[in-house]
């Protein structure tokens, strides 16, 4: 019986690696990487202040504390998702002695890992949708905020939320060039060569988004004309009567849908994805990744997933 336990224990583990990132193997046993290595994850907290998660892999391994593994420190963490804070204390298991503890005494934990992780602070968006939504809108669903709110550096809105029923015809393309500002290493998609590139703090950024032919021309299907009408919305919405807020909520969104997580996921990340990758100008590898990426199985069919422990000491 301890044998077949064992066997099983050893299968379950097998299970867990392969269905990891392969390049994160060599430090990240646990698979944190799987999700923490894409620039851009973000969450917002209580308060709506940013809180950036990704670490970059390489700039970690050059870092003192590199030969550590993720939850050597982060102690508390078991399971996915983890939301909150994860607390650490850096005198439990390596700095015990009571020099260490007067050196790190008021060593500020709140920016550890600033120097490997980045995100986008500002972006242009001329679309009504910014008007009320905030760069980061995803923060409901506590599971996957931070994938969510990672794909805004990546395409617009209406990839994900447009009530296609709308329109008789929709192709996704790359829109024009928008500038943003980024916290750490920039990121994102410059595929058009007309596009500067990091003039001081700024970079211009190409994203997908929805396109339909209206009188024989291709426009992007990216609400900008109802931003004076969303902005005084929003100055007026206190003093709408709830019915009132309703209407003018529905009118805003019209064209919108709101998405099960699984929905959403599988439109693009799927062999019949409804984007064109090789079309969009994406190689055939980065075609594979994005059509198999395994973070899609983890997040569309398990509600909470429990981190091995039998490798742990």
């Amino acid at each position: 019986m301890k044998s077949i336990k064992f066997l099983m224990g050893c299968l379950c583990g097998v299970i867990w690696l392969l269905g990891m990132t392969f390049p994160a193997l060599a430090m990240d046993s646990e698979g944190c990487l799987s999700c923490h290595q894409y620039p851009g994850l973000v969450r917002l907290d209580e308060k709506h202040v940013l809180k950036v998660v990704h670490i970059d892999e390489a700039r970690y391994l050059a870092s003192p504390h590199g030969k550590l593994t993720c939850r050597q420190c982060h102690t508390a963490i078991n399971q996915v998702p983890h939301t909150g804070v994860s607390q650490v204390n850096c005198n439990t298991q390596c700095h015990t002695n009571e020099k260490d503890k007067a050196k790190i005494k008021n060593f500020p934990l709140a920016g550890f890992h600033q120097k490997e992780q980045s995100a986008i602070t500002s972006l242009t968006d001329d679309s009504s949708c910014r008007v009320c939504h905030v760069l980061y809108p995803h923060y409901e669903n506590h599971m996957v905020r931070a994938l969510l709110n990672m794909h805004n550096g990546f395409m617009h809105c209406t990839v994900c939320h447009l009530k296609k029923e709308n329109h008789a015809d929709y192709r996704y393309l790359w829109n024009g060039a928008e500038s943003a500002q980024f916290s750490g290493e920039p990121f994102g998609t410059f595929y058009n060569p007309n596009l500067k590139k990091a003039q001081k703090s700024k970079d211009f950024i190409s994203r997908i988004t929805v396109f339909t032919t209206i009188d024989g021309q291709s426009r992007a299907l990216m609400n900008s004309s109802d931003v004076a009408e969303a902005k005084a919305f929003l100055e007026k919405e206190k003093n709408l009567k709830a019915d009132e807020r309703k209407q003018r909520l529905a009118y805003f969104h019209r064209d919108i849908n709101r998405k099960e997580i699984s929905v959403a996921c599988d439109e693009c990340h799927s062999t019949h994805s409804i984007l064109d990758f090789a079309q969009l100008g994406f190689d055939e590898k980065a075609h594979h990744n994005l059509i198999s990426i395994n973070l899609k199985g983890l997040v569309t069919h398990y509600k909470t997933f429990y981190f091995p422990q039998m490798f742990e000491k």
